[in-house]
């Protein structure tokens, strides 16, 4: 483990710095006052993500394959005996998360059940404290932690009825749900979710191990497929050698780790169990040959590549470590999958974080620059203006103040256009809102709600949870031309400026909706294979099928469309804080062109004075340029990114 601490360690400490460097920008533009509100709430929104920063490694299997052996093998081998509960049959009852949080009491908290009642879903109940039950990790030491995560396990038995109400199908063969008792009772998990929190060497580092039940709790547990698995940073999906890829395998595969979609980065196969060949009748050769046999077995089955599997002993591997034991280590393989892993998961997390930073700092570099070059472009024409006037008669300083009245009046009725502008494009804001907003999103949730209360048949369900997808893609659609119409309409004012009043302005960032419109194509795929299907609408209560309905899919198409509303608006306000602050920076330096010209017409003495001032602001915002070109330069080598971007500031100076 020593290994992956190190390597979570140089990615923390990659973060770590990376955020500093974000801090002093930031503070920076605080100091020389050349930020405004909206680039310090892009920083410091972007600051929060750097340092609360996670990465989620999910563990995905059928009972019995090994996972939570796994889990102890690669994270929790140094503390000498097995932490997770590891036996045969079922040990994980339901979905159970390993973390911690700088602050945080070493605990585990339980999630009833029953809980599912309350039509709730495991996000929401996270913020209620008094929903969970907490159990305090008093002793850190493996039997302490054994004892108290055994819990996870537990088990309850109810009624039929109760069962399907709690969202498990029943299946008297226990082929494609849970089997009834002989007593005619249903044993379901105690708990719903478990979020165990202790201070472990790789938890501090940011990671979240995210352990997962067999296929029975994971239909039960809709949310666990709709946001969990699919936000993971990695997916191990384990199975047995010594069965390969069963038909429940299969299941689990194709409806919870892949989805519809292609092969997604950072998820892995794990091959498990594979001492099981080591019997001591057959040669080195003959057991190779066969791991390799299961290997390019899975990955046919599984339509992925032989590179994506990893045939390991995770019991082996547990025992190597515990004793030391170098060479049975490298014979169970852990290693090996340990260093694809990290591999997989680091650089895709890293690559995640950088190109938010880069996306989020380039634009607030690029704004300061801009603006710091236009000032120093207009202290350039004030200078060229004062110095010329030198040895001139009071006609002249006459004609230049009528010069500059001129160009505030000219700017002033430009402003009347800027400020038209802005009207129009409150009018496009609240039209976009409107479509994209919550509002309207509760209003379609409420029709939907009763729509489907008052359907009689399954195709009156069917149509009232299909309309409600519709719906949601027509809004995202039409939201996507309102945000062209603002882009062009704001396009246009940025050239006019620059053209008539030599602003620096770049064209105005661009948005997309796109990402918010595959997370809803996503979420519809998950609901037609999870819900939507002849079977579920015919066997389902309508009021059940109602319920389950709004505590998945409704819930994440509202978290989709509040990263959306969020997204949004951050855009509109940084959409027009360039035209903004570039509009007060030349408003001021033409009053201060004026003033100056005013004061030496009414005493020429003060010309050289003013010329001194002029120069030294002069090389004041020079030496602004050169620290802010500093500051990206640093943050590009912080970041690994290539620094191709021109050096405007020396091309200015």
């Amino acid at each position: 483990m020593t290994q992956l601490i190190d390597q979570f360690s140089a990615y923390a400490d990659w973060r770590a710095s990376t955020a500093e460097t974000v801090t002093r920008l930031r503070n920076w533009l605080s100091r020389n006052e050349v930020g405004d509100a909206q680039s310090d709430l892009r920083l410091q929104y972007l600051l929060d993500r750097l340092r609360d920063d996670k990465l989620t490694v999910a563990f995905v299997a059928e009972f019995s394959r090994g996972k939570s052996e796994l889990i102890n093998a690669i994270f929790f081998a140094d503390y000498g005996d097995r932490i997770l509960p590891s036996s045969a049959g079922r040990t994980t009852m339901c979905p159970t998360e390993l973390q911690w949080s700088k602050g945080a009491k070493p605990e585990l908290r339980l999630l009833p059940i029953r809980s599912r009642e309350r039509q709730a879903p495991v996000s929401e109940l996270k913020r209620y404290p008094e929903e969970w039950q907490v159990v305090p990790l008093q002793a850190l030491d493996a039997s302490g932690l054994q004892e108290a995560l055994a819990r996870v396990g537990e088990t309850t038995r109810v009624r039929q009825e109760e069962a399907e109400r709690l969202g498990f199908i029943i299946d008297p063969k226990g082929e494609q749900g849970l089997k009834p008792g002989a007593d005619g009772l249903i044993e379901v998990p105690s708990w719903r979710h478990a979020v165990i929190q202790f201070p472990h060497p790789l938890l501090e580092q940011g990671l979240v191990v995210l352990d997962t039940p067999g296929l029975n709790a994971i239909g039960a547990e809709p949310e666990l497929t709709l946001s969990m698995l699919p936000s993971a940073h990695a997916v191990l999906f384990i199975l047995a050698a010594d069965t390969g890829v069963t038909q429940s395998d299969l299941a689990v595969w194709r409806d919870y780790v892949q989805g519809a979609g292609p092969r997604q980065r950072g998820r892995l196969v794990v091959l498990n169990k594979i001492d099981g060949l080591w019997d001591g009748l057959r040669e080195e050769a003959q057991i190779e040959a066969e791991i390799d046999k299961q290997v390019s077995s899975v990955a046919s089955t599984l339509d992925i590549d032989t590179s994506a599997v990893f045939p390991v002993s995770a019991q082996k591997g547990l025992v190597a470590r515990i004793n030391g034991d170098a060479e049975l280590l490298q014979r169970s393989r852990i290693s090996s999958l340990e260093q694809a892993l990290t591999g997989e998961l680091l650089p895709a997390k890293q690559d995640i974080v950088r190109d938010d930073t880069q996306a989020e700092t380039s634009e607030v570099f690029a704004q300061t620059r801009g603006l710091l070059e236009a000032r120093l472009a207009s202290l350039r024409e004030q200078l060229q203006e004062l110095t010329d006037l030198r040895g001139k008669n009071q006609s002249v300083i006459e004609y230049m103040m009528r010069k500059i009245r001129t160009e505030k009046e000219d700017f002033e009725q430009g402003l009347q256009k800027y400020y038209a502008v802005r009207s129009v494009f409150s009018s496009l804001t609240n039209s976009l809102l409107s479509n994209i907003g919550m509002d309207a999103l509760r209003d379609e949730t409420r029709r939907t709600r009763e729509a489907m209360m008052e359907s009689t048949f399954t195709k009156g369900l069917r149509d009232a949870m299909e309309g409600f997808f519709q719906h949601l893609r027509n809004n995202l659609q039409r939201s996507t031309s309102e945000i062209a119409e603002i882009t062009k309409m704001l396009d246009a004012m940025y050239k006019r400026f620059s053209v008539e009043h030599g602003l620096k302005l770049a064209p105005p960032e661009t948005f997309s909706t796109l990402r918010y419109e595959k997370e809803i194509e996503r979420l519809e795929s998950a609901f037609n294979r999870q819900l939507n299907t002849t079977l579920t609408l015919v066997t389902t209560e309508k009021h059940t099928l109602t319920q389950k309905f709004f505590e998945t899919v409704a819930v994440q198409a509202r978290r989709t469309f509040e990263l959306a509303n969020r997204d949004i608006e951050q855009w509109l306000r940084a959409v027009m804080s360039p035209l903004e602050t570039q509009v007060r920076e030349y408003q001021i330096q033409l009053k201060r062109r004026l003033e100056s010209v005013k004061r030496i017409h009414q005493a020429t003495d003060t010309l050289e004075d003013r010329v001194d001032e002029l120069r030294q602001s002069e090389s004041g915002v020079l030496g602004m340029l050169e620290e802010l070109e500093a500051l990206r330069q640093e943050l590009a080598q912080k970041l690994g990114v290539e620094d191709g971007e021109a050096t405007e500031t020396r091309r200015a100076a």
